[in-house]
């Protein structure tokens, strides 16, 4: 397949499920309570146990739009686990007096296109740098550096299986993540229909819709219909392994706003979904 020849290199899945346990055996200090204010008359209660959607991050007076599925979330321990904009990492926070001091992550090493790869490394950069004070408003967070950098957040809210439109970006194969090529990213999607019994969507290049029952962790899909257009290479290579997933009987899961569906022979799909 027309995967992109970058830096970093696809981690097994199963590494995902280890940042948290990576991020636990950080410093103890992270679980530090601090004064119980993080600034501007923000509690650290207030911070903590919310998954935060990450909106955008502005650095010496430059903003940039957080890619879809970067997050944030805060344990009252001080465990801190997230998305960059494409890989995943696990940190620990200390709740200082007047402030949010994250220590050293540790993240996947999944390639994506240059956009997101740009992104997640001027935030990964302003976590591991900088201590943060943070202000709440409703449904919102800002943390700001001394420099004046900032961090916007909103609540995020777990997406439900249906009606939800899930935005692909990533290909599996076995315990596998690959992302997809430059050229499809965006493109590809799919929502459930409960009522109708069907999903619908994009495979990046054709729309696709087929019958979908979905029992338990499973969703028994029909033979696709997809409209006949041709596209690129790189498209229609990414059309025919997404095409893989409908083949009978998929297991999904779902993480808050990210669902994975695998096929019985274990390639599979991931997507996030749309803010």
């Amino acid at each position: 397949m027309d995967m992109q020849r970058l830096t970093r290199t696809a981690l097994p899945l199963t590494a995902l499920t280890l940042l948290p346990l990576l991020a636990a055996c950080g410093t103890e200090s992270g679980s530090g309570s601090g004064s119980g204010s993080v600034g501007s008359g923000t509690t650290k209660a207030s911070v903590t146990g919310v998954r935060w959607a990450v909106d955008s991050l502005t650095v010496d007076g430059k903003t940039a739009q957080a890619p879809g599925g970067a997050y944030l979330k805060i344990a009252d321990d001080g465990e801190v686990n997230g998305n960059y904009g494409c890989n995943t990492f696990g940190s620990t926070a200390a709740f200082e007096d007047d402030g949010i001091d994250f220590e050293a992550a540790r993240s996947t090493e999944m390639a994506c296109g240059d956009a997101p790869m740009k992104f997640e490394e001027s935030f990964a950069r302003a976590l591991d740098a900088e201590k943060f004070t943070a202000e709440t408003t409703d449904g919102g967070l800002t943390l700001t550096t001394a420099d004046g950098d900032t961090v916007k957040l909103s609540e995020e809210k777990p997406a439900e299986l249906y009606a939800t439109k899930w935005r692909v970006d990533s290909l599996l194969d076995h315990d596998v993540a690959s992302s997809l090529p430059e050229a499809a990213e965006g493109k590809a999607w799919f929502t459930l229909d409960k009522k109708a019994g069907t999903v619908n969507g994009s495979l990046g290049c054709n729309e696709v819709s087929a019958r979908a029952t979905v029992s338990d962790d499973k969703i028994t899909l029909g033979n696709p219909r997809t409209t006949r257009k041709m596209c690129s290479d790189s498209l229609m290579a990414t059309e025919r392994a997404l095409l893989e997933v409908f083949k009978g009987t998929v297991e999904y899961r779902i993480d808050h706003r990210s669902i994975t569906l695998t096929s019985e022979n274990n390639v599979g799909i991931g997507a996030v979904a749309d803010k």
